[in-house]
């Protein structure tokens, strides 16, 4: 069972690190991805960030559904996704305003 919360909190990350690439993506907006130049501080399209989002939403499938068979009325199954959710949201957002901050002139 210990596997199955790994499984849990990764997949929690992965579904959080899909909506900021969807949403660049939708939005025809250049994102930060580790497949810039330099990685993970340069920006890609709008096209890569719908492909790394698509990627993201799918390994958070895999983890998630395949091989943690997620309940979402299971409490403590739901609470360590939330934990890896909230986690990653959080670096997300920190890494981003960071990388917006040395940007500007």
């Amino acid at each position: 069972m210990p596997w199955h919360n790994v499984a849990y909190f990764l997949g929690g990350m992965f579904l959080a690190n899909f909506f900021p690439h969807f949403i660049a993506g939708m939005s025809g907006v250049r994102f930060y991805t580790p497949f810039a130049t330099p990685p993970f501080r340069g920006l890609s399209s709008p096209v890569v960030n719908m492909l790394y989002a698509l990627f993201n939403l799918a390994v958070a499938y895999v983890l998630l559904v395949v091989v943690g068979s997620l309940e979402l009325r299971s409490a403590p199954q739901a609470a360590v996704s939330a934990a890896g959710f909230a986690l990653w949201s959080v670096q997300v957002a920190r890494a981003v305003t960071k990388l917006r901050g040395s940007s500007s002139p």
